[in-house]
């Protein structure tokens, strides 16, 4: 198993992502699209927190009527930043992307929020329509101006995220698959729990890297393990994500390679899934390629988990430190061989 092109979402062939933020003027946070290929995606979804803020994941249930998305919006904001996915719906809508009805097309476009409000900026600055549009327009038209679709860190919905006290935010990850299938992730990691093996401080998601993916990294030094207790810990949280594949799935394969992603989630961060969090995790499949036969998707299902824990730890090993949240090599430097 090798990592794919960008070791991100966009090495599943079609996907698009865009990230847009707000920093400065009482503003820290932000939105992520991904954006479907042409015709959409088949998609599922697993909701494993007790405190979710989502958008259309009844849609998809395999028992109903829509069978492809096109897009998925993930964002800050808590609630109030559901408003993001707005800015996309119209985007599509004047582009002529949606599910066809008398009259026109419907965008079917499913969202999830993090809570970060208050997190260095003021507590109603969250994303609305216009950063669900400019997150749109980079997925969509990106330039050099633009966020990179395979940046980790703290952009895009992840841009306020924490991490058990750390800075959290946006990671990704992919791996090719000897039967030639790409499954890839995007994780926005802002849980309550930790990131770090208990026991020696090491990232979690990090032992299940490809190799060659996080050998630079060692275990920190005794002494920052023992030194790191953050007191002001968020008491409101949530991971979200996307995992994608370019392999012919259904509704119902999605929703299982969306609840086996959870287990990737729930290795890298330690509690998962609390009354807190509203831990939500997206599959996309783009049918590009056939599935060859029960050992592919077999092993589609086992990298999905692995894909997220990697993703986990690439989002918080990037994400930038601040006054309320710094960062990994902040904490612990020695991780690298920096002086401590």
């Amino acid at each position: 198993m090798r990592p794919g092109p960008t070791n991100s979402l966009v090495d599943v062939a079609g996907l698009r992502v865009g990230h847009a933020q707000r920093v400065g003027g009482g503003h820290r946070t932000g939105t992520t699209v991904v954006l479907a290929p042409d015709g959409g995606a088949v998609a599922g979804v697993d909701v494993r927190g007790a405190a979710p803020g989502t958008r259309e994941t009844e849609l998809l249930d395999p028992r109903n009527l829509v069978q492809r998305v096109h897009a998925v919006v993930l964002t800050g904001g808590s609630a109030y930043g559901l408003a993001a996915a707005c800015g996309v719906v119209d985007r599509l809508a004047d582009a002529g992307v949606g599910y066809p009805v008398a009259g026109g097309v419907v965008p079917i476009v499913p969202a999830a929020v993090i809570f970060d409000l208050g997190r260095g900026g003021t507590f109603r600055a969250t994303p609305d329509a216009a950063l669900g549009s400019a997150a749109y327009d980079a997925a969509a038209h990106p330039h050099p101006g633009t966020t990179p679709p395979e940046a980790n860190g703290s952009v895009g919905a992840g841009t306020a995220a924490t991490a058990g006290g750390l800075a959290g935010g946006v990671g990704t990850a992919s791996a090719v698959l000897d039967c030639g299938a790409t499954v890839a992730a995007l994780a926005v990691v802002n849980p309550a729990g930790s990131v770090l093996d208990p026991v020696d401080g090491t990232l979690a998601g990090a032992r299940y890297g490809l190799p060659g993916e996080f050998d630079h990294l060692r275990p920190p030094a005794p002494h920052e393990v023992v030194a790191w207790n953050p007191e002001n810990r968020p008491s409101f949280n949530t991971t979200i994500g996307v995992v994608a594949t370019d392999l012919d799935l259904g509704k119902a394969q999605c929703g299982k390679l969306a609840g086996v992603a959870h287990d990737g989630l729930a290795r890298a961060i330690r509690p998962a899934h609390t009354m807190t969090d509203g831990d939500t995790i997206f599959a996309l499949a783009t049918c590009a390629r056939p599935v060859p036969g029960h050992d592919a998707l077999q092993d589609t299902l086992a990298a999905a988990a692995d894909v997220f824990s990697r993703a986990v730890a690439h989002a918080v090993l990037a994400a930038t430190g601040r006054e309320d949240a710094p960062a990994y090599l902040d904490v612990f430097p020695s991780a690298t061989g920096g002086r401590s």
